[in-house]
């Protein structure tokens, strides 16, 4: 008898959505012209949407991370490189 369990990692999964929606923004925020990188940590630090652009939806995708979430990815991910 073959044992077909699969495993998988919800974190691995949460991390590849968050960076698939940071990527998204960065891209949006270039595009209209903003240093991402600042607009992006002044949202982290303050949490107004009103650093990051509705172009292309940016500010919808950003606002459904948690904040926290994000910093520990951004932490793990810095860190591991």
């Amino acid at each position: 008898m073959v044992d077909l369990t699969r495993q998988f990692n919800i974190d691995q999964e949460k991390d590849a959505e968050i960076k698939e929606i940071m990527t998204t923004v960065y891209h949006a925020l270039k595009e209209k012209g903003y240093n991402p990188i600042n607009q992006i940590v002044g949202y982290i630090l303050s949490e107004d949407p009103t650093y990051i652009t509705n172009h292309n939806h940016a500010r919808t995708l950003i606002r459904k991370l948690d904040r926290d979430e994000l910093l520990q990815v951004l932490v793990k991910s810095y860190l591991q490189q």
